[in-house]
């Protein structure tokens, strides 16, 4: 059990992906050089994490449905807090409910960024406002040197289970390099491709590769994945890998394709070069990792996913195809 615990309340796997180095970054600063980490089962964190010397333990907790549901969700998060008789908390995100829990559960340090009303429930000074317009990833930053807190880099560097990538690499040995993952979804329709630009891609990279492009996305779009190569004769469907394997999968890849999405940042974590599709969404900058693609007139908006072509991704990922990634064996 450790001494502080490190709250997270968005609900991607993207988010825990770029929270990481600032969960590290705070587990190194604690006697144990460990946290216990809270965050919602659709992060998928537990599995994810289970390779991270950092994170001694994750504990799922909801807070999302009605009030009443959420009043429900609030009480027991208090009690999960005071069993565990945290002495810190950081709340990695600007809610007041977390800080509110913390307080109730008896936390004498209760470390938030203090936008709002947070600022009355935690214990530190907070942030400096003007920080509020910009991305989050800009706010913990801001609390990290408002507490002194080292920050070396905001790379995620994800580590994985050795044998879970030994594993992965021997079953799927004998696919032809290079392997090129490809993420078919996205929280939101308008972030991803429509299945015509994704066939028009996967034909052109049929013609330009005698490797694997490999479809991932989770078990909901494994019907997509089968229609997408049954229309193509390219590509294989690992929509139905467990979490953990799908990213053993990334790790092992030679290159990332799909847009910004929770795979995206699983390629960025683990070092695969990431060419992510921002049409509708800011592009996404703290991984050295990520080669962001814009529409083709580069303009973003609502609709820039129907105008980032086929033709244009295949054209920047052409320079990366002809010196693979060449990822180290676990």
């Amino acid at each position: 059990m450790t001494s502080t615990a490190v709250i997270q309340t968005k609900q991607g796997i993207g988010d825990v992906m770029w929270h990481l180095p600032f969960i590290r970054a705070i587990a190194a600063a604690t006697p144990e050089r460990a946290v216990t980490f809270l965050t919602l089962p659709s992060s998928f964190a537990r599995d994810l994490l289970s390779g991270e010397a950092c994170v001694a333990e994750t504990i799922y907790y909801e807070n999302r449905g009605s009030e009443w549901a959420r009043g429900r969700h609030l009480a027991r998060l208090i009690g999960t807090l005071r069993a565990r008789r945290f002495t810190t908390l950081w709340i990695l995100d600007r809610s007041v409910r977390p800080a509110l829990a913390a307080l109730a559960a008896g936390i004498p340090n209760r470390i938030g960024l203090g936008f709002g009303q947070q600022r009355l429930f935690i214990s530190n000074p907070g942030i400096d406002a003007r920080y509020r317009p910009e991305h989050p990833i800009e706010w913990l930053k801001a609390l990290m040197a408002a507490m002194a807190l080292p920050l070396p880099s905001t790379e995620p560097g994800l580590t994985l289970p050795a044998a879970l990538r030994a594993e992965l690499l021997r079953r799927y040995h004998d696919w032809p390099r290079p392997w090129i993952v490809l993420g078919i979804g996205a929280s939101r329709a308008n972030h991803d491709w429509s299945d015509a630009q994704w066939t028009a891609f996967l034909l052109g990279l049929r013609q330009r590769i005698s490797g694997t492009a490999l479809l991932v996305g989770g078990p909901s779009y494994a019907a997509r994945a089968a229609a997408l190569i049954e229309a193509t004769g390219c590509g294989v469907n690992a929509c139905a890998l467990p979490i953990a394997e799908s990213a053993a999968l990334i790790a092992a890849a030679d290159l990332y394709v799909g847009p910004d999405s929770g795979p995206l940042n699983v390629a960025a974590a683990v070092g695969t070069p990431a060419f992510g599709l921002f049409g509708t969404t800011s592009v996404l900058d703290y991984s050295r990792f990520i080669h962001p693609i814009l529409p083709d007139d580069g303009r973003c908006a609502p609709d820039g996913m129907t105008r980032t072509s086929p033709a244009r991704v295949l054209a920047a990922i052409a320079a990366q195809l002809a010196t693979p990634h060449a990822p180290t064996e676990a």
